[in-house]
């Protein structure tokens, strides 16, 4: 299967909260989406591992995307090394997607921007033939993205260019909430945390609303990249 889009991060939920509402409706467009988690986000103070991975097949379902995926590299502990390099490299020559949307480059978290870093230089070296690495017994050919795109996470970073996603909140808020032990439940009894609070959600929302405003719209979600974004014509910026 061969994928429009590969969305990747460190942490279930990283997507659904920094690019959601991109991927709802490049799955309703017809485009081929998927998701790679590359931890399975372990150390979180609520939930557990097999929790969060029942909980990003719900999301997965709810966003429409045609694949998601989880490596298991050590939460909080990972490296941006050869190993984990390769493994990232297996899946982006596995799915040859034409663009990937990768962690925020920096970010409250540190993992986001290590991730981003990994998952960048991951994208490049895809493309060496040198390079060689097997799937199921067989080499795969080498493959590099066309763009990789950072969504924009905890900090209210300045985005290169926002993508239009109005009529996709609601999707995009039942793909977070499917997350039910990390969001906020009135009911549950799970220590709090930074993003358990009803108030995070309505940063969220308004962050969305704030993008969209900017460009006359209803919601938008915002991406940075480290290289110039291209238009082929200027319809294409309307």
């Amino acid at each position: 299967m061969k994928l429009d889009i590969l969305a990747v991060a460190i942490h279930p939920d990283d997507i659904e909260l920094g690019c959601g509402g991109t991927i709802a409706k490049h799955t309703a467009l017809g485009y081929k989406v998927g998701i790679l988690d590359l931890s399975s986000g372990e150390l979180g103070t609520r939930g557990t591992p097999e929790i969060r991975l029942m909980e990003a097949t719900a999301a997965a379902k709810i966003l429409g995307v045609a694949v998601r995926e989880q490596l298991q590299f050590a939460d909080c502990f990972f490296e941006n090394n050869k190993a984990n390099q390769l493994e990232i490299i297996k899946i982006i020559r596995k799915y040859k997607p034409s663009l990937v949307l990768a962690n925020a480059i920096t970010d409250r978290h540190p993992d986001h921007g290590r991730a981003a870093k990994l998952t960048a230089d991951a994208c490049f070296y895809a493309g060496l033939q040198m390079i060689e690495t097997q799937l199921d017994g067989v080499v795969q050919e080498a493959w590099r993205p066309k763009d990789v795109y950072h969504y924009i996470q905890s900090y209210n970073a300045k985005p290169d260019f926002v993508v239009d996603v109005s009529g996709y909140l609601k999707i995009k808020m039942e793909a977070i909430q499917a997350y039910k032990s990390q969001f906020y439940d009135p009911t549950s009894n799970e220590p709090a945390t930074f993003i358990s609070t009803p108030e995070f959600l309505d940063m969220v929302r308004a962050r969305m609303i704030d993008l969209g405003h900017q460009i006359g719209k209803t919601h938008a979600e915002g991406f940075t990249t480290s290289r110039h974004v291209a238009v082929a014509k200027f319809n294409h910026l309307l």
